[in-house]
């Protein structure tokens, strides 16, 4: 059960969540007084009451930090073999999928961050599309949330990307079938941009709201992928770059990777992961969305 779905006010849960508590299996071991200590400004009272209602939803005594036997529990050697079976989300470059086990986890929160102009938007309106790629091409045949908090997501340009995705299907499609006649691929663009389901939010309150709102939009298991800004941080005598959603963000997140120049060519840095090694892959953004890097990429020069 996840914090959100608690009934609880929105800034309540606004304040769980910066402080890293997204589900109740996160709040299990806490106590009042550490909840209370948190970087959320909660309250005493109000860390008592909340974790009181988490452990009516969940069934255990949460707010003595105890926690029931639950029944139903997994051996290991299954979850290994669920995790191999577990589809991914292409991100459309052979070279960064391989870094990530195959693409982007579903199961798992991603963050995805690096400084402006290096394809962030990019490689989310890319997600966008791929992850609605049928399951005969190797795809989720899902669809996407895309939350908008600073307004770079352009329509254009995601028609372009699903243009391209459907004729490396009917690419695709063809090499399968190359001694039959191959069938045509039926998706058109409009389907793939009428599965993107876009919000935009201007404020923190907006977007607590959408949240709240989400629980009537998605399935139980929800697929989360974060573009995160950079900014500046005074450390150690000097400015450094660092991810603007701060540390309490940082222990969030399951996977984090940074995006970065390496002279004219765009790489992707696996910074975080429990399963994934510290490893870095070379990208491009191309016309046709995220493609493998060519050594005819230039470094455009942003103004």
């Amino acid at each position: 059960m996840d914090v959100w779905r608690l009934p609880i006010s929105a800034s309540q849960r606004g304040k769980l969540i910066s402080a890293g508590y997204t589900s109740l299996s996160s709040l299990t071991s806490v106590t009042s007084s550490q909840l209370a200590r948190a970087e959320a400004k909660i309250s005493e009272n109000e860390a008592v009451n909340i974790l009181k209602i988490a452990s009516q939803g969940s069934g255990s005594d949460l707010s003595r930090g105890n926690c029931s036997v639950i029944n139903g529990a997994q051996n290991a050697w299954d979850m290994l073999h669920e995790e191999e079976l577990l589809a991914r989300i292409s991100t459309s470059c052979s070279d960064l999928d391989n870094v990530l086990g195959g693409g982007i986890n579903c199961r798992e929160v991603t963050e995805i961050g690096g400084v402006p102009g290096i394809g962030k938007t990019q490689l989310g309106i890319q997600l966008a599309v791929n992850v609605q790629i049928p399951h005969n091409f190797g795809g989720l045949g899902g669809k996407a949330i895309y939350i908008d908090t600073e307004g770079s997501f352009m329509v254009e340009r995601a028609i372009q990307i699903a243009e391209a995705s459907i004729e490396d299907m009917s690419e695709y499609n063809e090499f399968l079938h190359k001694d039959l006649r191959a069938g045509q691929v039926k998706i058109k663009p409009k389907d793939l941009l009428e599965n993107i389901f876009y919000f935009r939010v201007c404020t923190y309150t907006e977007q607590i709201a959408l949240i709240n709102h989400l629980d009537k939009f998605v399935s139980e298991h929800k697929d989360v992928v974060l573009l995160n800004q950079v900014t500046t941080k005074y450390t150690e005598g000097s400015f450094q770059l660092t991810l603007a959603l701060g540390d309490s963000w940082s222990h969030s997140c399951t996977n984090r990777i940074i995006l970065y120049w390496n002279g004219n060519e765009r790489h992707a840095y696996v910074d975080k992961s429990p399963s994934l090694r510290s490893a870095s892959a070379p990208y491009s953004v191309t016309g046709r969305g995220i493609r493998n890097c060519v050594s005819n990429c230039k470094r455009v020069r942003m103004m």
